[in-house]
């Protein structure tokens, strides 16, 4: 098949997934894949081509759903540019990643800070909206138990609002990755050089890392958990995270001594489940990236 012809079912591709934001449900996977049209064409077509490509693609999506079509197919396109452009550059897919995660994720928040300016629209307010409703509903129906109290409620309302940094965190990283893992397996079968990831094995966070991890669980002891202060607020996002950061380390872990050791593949595949599971397993993770134990389970 020649280029053109693929060019243009990638369009088509694009199209459709543009369009399928409109279905419920559907529209939640839809965004997990919605890059991975444009990166392709990116990372293939002369820009003027790629441009007249996504400018037919945006025209067709707004005729048939309005201005949200555009809205969402820009916020999609502007960090799809960025990962067709660093791959046509070489770059190595960590800094790839790197950049792509950042882009959406300073998006996300220009698009919040906008909706908040133009449309009068702020995430925080809604949220404790729809928890005061659901909380209100559930009392009504004698389901919310007798302890429950406001204090209660507005300590929950606190922690999700608390918690959408990191929320916004994980879904670019998720969003970078999956986009990644798909438009880079077919640029490669395409014959484009792009850049793998380093195998999960050879995966290992400096050592500096442990001493900030530290760090910051002694700042999270030490600061009121309930407080409202820009701190309290970094501290509940960053603790997490950086357990979810040496939770992988740990699988990278796992993944080594199964590569050394040649066991069944499904080995370590099991155990990175179990440490996703049970947070407390991250503790492998800082124990990998602190001491070199990975010697001890080298092939001589």
């Amino acid at each position: 098949m020649k280029t053109g012809a693929k060019s243009i079912l990638w369009s088509v591709a694009a199209l459709l997934l543009l369009l399928a934001i409109a279905v419920p449900l559907v529209n939640a996977l839809v965004f997990a894949v919605m890059m991975v049209p444009a990166v392709v064409l990116y990372a293939t077509l002369p820009r003027p081509w790629f441009a007249l490509h996504m400018a037919v693609v945006y025209a067709v999506g707004t005729i048939v759903l309005g201005p949200a079509a555009l809205i969402v197919g820009l916020f999609f396109l502007i960090p799809s540019v960025v990962m067709g452009h660093l791959y046509r550059k070489g770059i190595p897919a960590r800094q790839v990643l790197t950049s792509v995660t950042l882009t959406l994720l300073g998006l996300s928040l220009l698009e919040l800070l906008l909706a908040d300016l133009w449309f009068g629209f702020s995430l925080i307010h809604e949220i404790r909206i729809m928890i005061g409703d659901t909380v209100d509903g559930l009392n009504r129906e004698g389901i919310m138990p007798g302890t429950w109290t406001a204090e209660m409620t507005e300590s929950y309302i606190q922690n999700l609002i608390h918690s959408i940094p990191m929320a916004l965190i994980v879904a670019s990283f998720v969003l970078a990755v999956v986009t990644h893992a798909i438009a880079g397996s077919v640029l490669r079968a395409g014959g484009l050089a792009v850049p793998k990831l380093q195998p999960i094995r050879k995966w290992m966070l400096p050592r500096i890392f442990v001493l900030y991890y530290l760090i910051v669980l002694i700042a999270d002891m030490a600061v009121p958990s309930d407080g409202t202060s820009f701190m309290t607020v970094v501290l509940h996002n960053l603790a997490p995270l950086m357990k979810l950061t040496f939770s992988i380390q740990a699988m990278g872990f796992f993944f080594y001594i199964a590569h050394e050791r040649r066991w069944n593949k499904a080995i370590p595949v099991l155990l990175a489940v179990i440490v996703a599971i049970f947070p407390p397993f991250s503790l492998i993770g800082v124990l990998d990236a602190a001491i070199p134990i990975r010697k001890a389970f080298k092939k001589s």
